[in-house]
């Protein structure tokens, strides 16, 4: 009898989209054609433009383990910051500019680009953000529309987490992710619907490809979604990390609980699946204060402190986690609980106007820091 939890079922897949600020002014840069040259040069179809010229999207191949993807995905960031550097540029890996101001952004010319301008209008003119998503392989369609249902339950506690996008044009927003204000003015955004199956998934979401409002299914830009090139789950709802271990931290979440909601229907079990609205509340709270004020713990009926739900999340995969070789990767978790990119990014701020320096001097620090943080770890 085949192994259910066979490695090809849960193998990974990491898309990061950066930013490049120039390393001297820090602020954001176009990149040139011949950067995007010789990044596709030495990394062919792992790299490619993003809507708006000053961003640079990366994808890591297909990793049967977090080891796997963090010696590609350093690989992808080093390549990219070392081809920057040859402009004077630099990569960071943040959702949100801290000062940069939207207006001055040109979008990338390109057909599929030029086509979203003209559909979305001025709705797409502020989308100066940046996402992270993780793709888990599944084998079948109605496996992943399932698991689709009960994975939701999880978004806020990871947006929590990755939470890394404070600063919307030179302004504290006092969200923890200001990224989703924007992407949610977006149509086919948010939580996912529930479906009985992926068929009642697909004859949705074919009512608006047959009508050519969209061409397939990769417009439909939900927080979770059966991915439309791969046979992958897709997370689509973290801000991105600027630290790559921290990355990879969700990404074993992810793998982890995926694999925990598999064992659970060998069992004939199932996570609850809770109203929308409910798990909206959630993740308006993520949004809003990352891992600060904590989350709703519908079962307890009491809002529970980030550490303790991401312990309890922690021993819940602890079979998965041993299984999938990501446990240290596990436990980097309980740091990210107690502090996200937002808070450290507000910390730098706040020394340097202590300081004495002013606004824009605190400003420019916070992108240093971002930068350092990219580069820690490659």
């Amino acid at each position: 009898m085949a192994n259910p939890f066979c490695d090809a079922h849960f193998t990974l897949g990491l898309e990061e989209e950066y930013l490049l600020v120039d390393r001297d002014s820090f602020d954001l840069a176009e990149a040139p054609s011949d950067l995007m040259s010789a990044c596709m040069a030495k990394l062919s179809d792992q790299v490619s433009p993003e809507f708006l010229q000053c961003q640079i999207e990366v994808g890591t191949g297909i990793c049967p383990r977090i080891s796997d993807a963090r010696e590609d995905l350093r690989r992808l960031r080093a390549t990219v910051s070392d081809c920057a550097a040859e402009f004077g540029l630099t990569p960071i890996a943040v959702s949100c500019h801290p000062f940069a101001d939207w207006k001055d952004q040109p979008h990338t010319d390109r057909d599929r680009y030029n086509q979203l301008a003209r559909d979305m209008g001025g709705v797409v003119d502020r989308m100066l953000i940046c996402g992270a998503h993780v793709h888990v392989g599944l084998p079948n369609d109605d496996l992943r529309t399932d698991l689709m249902s009960q994975m939701a339950y999880f978004l806020p506690h990871l947006l929590a987490l990755s939470a890394s996008s404070p600063y919307w044009q030179g302004r504290d927003t006092e969200l923890a992710s200001y990224r989703l204000t924007v992407f949610d003015n977006m149509p086919r955004t948010g939580l996912p619907p529930l479906f009985g199956s992926y068929s009642e998934f697909r004859r949705s979401v074919d009512v608006l490809i047959n009508l050519d409002i969209i061409e397939d299914t990769s417009k439909i830009w939900w927080d979770l979604r059966p991915s439309h090139a791969f046979p992958t789950l897709e997370t689509r709802i973290c801000d991105v990390s600027p630290r790559l271990e921290h990355a990879l931290a969700l990404a074993a979440l992810i793998q982890c609980l995926t694999r925990m909601l598999c064992r659970l229907r060998r069992l004939n079990q199932r996570w609850r699946v809770y109203d929308r609205f409910l798990i909206n509340e959630n993740r308006w709270r993520a949004q809003r204060y990352g891992v600060s004020e904590g989350l709703i713990d519908f079962g307890a009926g009491q809002i529970a402190p980030l550490p303790q739900l991401i312990d309890e999340l922690i021993d819940l995969t602890a079979e998965d986690a041993e299984a999938l070789d990501c446990a240290a990767d596990m436990a980097r978790l309980r740091e990210m609980a107690q502090e996200t990119s937002a808070d450290r990014q507000r910390a730098v701020y706040r020394g340097v106007r202590e300081a004495g320096g002013d606004h824009g001097a605190a400003m420019r620090s916070v992108v240093q820091h971002l930068i350092e943080d990219f580069h820690a770890d490659l």
